[in-house]
């Protein structure tokens, strides 16, 4: 797929007037803004605070956000870890894809954000002379399932600690860079409040998952039905599902797909 040419982005984003901007437009962004600060103060559920932003990021035309806490590179050996947050509204399809193909080991969004402190747009990764085909790839395949053109925020904390946060358009085309910042401050909102629920819900291990569980939300994550996973591992299609819903329950996840982002995060399963 033809990427649009990367464009020369400032390493420190600014709310300097873009002259290609309307005023009418850089007027109603801050004002939305600070309608999404104002509507998250006092918000103790991080699924309506995502929500909001949610909201605020169809006023730049994003349809898609995602948000991935990563656990640090560390060399220790079973690393206490926060529950990995993930939240995200991609479409279904892809999501399953992602997984299915092991897309997270080539990411080249995340290698990107390990390096990056700054907000930085997809086509500048695809046209950078280091990106590999294979991580290419990922762009490519991604846009075919509606995800064109996007920007990144990384956001790092203490102890090496790396969240993502990416929005996504449906065409190709460019963000200004007004709406990447705006985007990136909402960005840090988002992630500041998600860091206050869990601190004060304190940290804890992985959840414990029976051998079969385990099984169940690998093979899921590799993509397969319930009736396959059945047939590999030797049981009925009724006892995957009821595997499956309790990997949902003990991970605090809405679907399947999310189980087992969440089950790759803790390390609980490798694809």
């Amino acid at each position: 797929m033809e990427r649009p040419p990367m464009t020369a982005v400032s390493q420190q984003f600014s709310l300097v007037p873009s002259t290609h901007f309307p005023e009418a437009a850089r007027e109603t962004f801050a004002v939305e803004f600070g309608r999404f600060l104002d509507r998250t103060d006092g918000i103790a559920q991080t699924e309506r605070v995502f929500d909001l932003l949610s909201a605020f990021a169809l006023n730049f035309d994003c349809p898609w956000i995602a948000y991935c806490s990563l656990a640090p590179d560390q060399r220790v050996l079973k690393p206490v870890r926060r529950d990995p947050v993930v939240m995200l509204n991609y479409p279904a399809e892809w999501q399953e894809r992602y997984l299915e193909m092991g897309y997270h080991s080539i990411d080249p969004i995340i290698k990107t954000s390990r390096k990056r402190a700054d907000a930085f747009r997809w086509s500048e990764v695809y046209n950078d002379r280091s990106t590999t085909e294979n991580e290419r790839r990922v762009f490519d395949e991604a846009a075919t399932f509606g995800l064109r053109t996007g920007i990144t925020v990384p956001l790092h904390g203490p102890e090496s600690r790396l969240a993502i946060m990416s929005f996504a358009q449906p065409w190709d085309r460019e963000f200004h860079n007004r709406a990447v910042t705006y985007l990136q401050l909402a960005a840090l909102r988002f992630h500041l409040r998600v860091a206050q629920f869990a601190n004060s819900a304190g940290i804890g291990n992985a959840p414990s998952l029976s051998p079969r569980e385990k099984e169940c939300i690998l093979w899921a994550a590799r993509g397969k039905s319930s009736w396959e996973i059945g047939k590999i591992i030797g049981i009925s299609k009724n006892s995957v599902n009821f595997h499956i819903k309790n990997v949902k329950q003990k991970l605090d996840a809405s679907s399947r797909t999310l189980a087992a982002i969440k089950a790759v995060n803790f390390g609980i399963i490798e694809l």
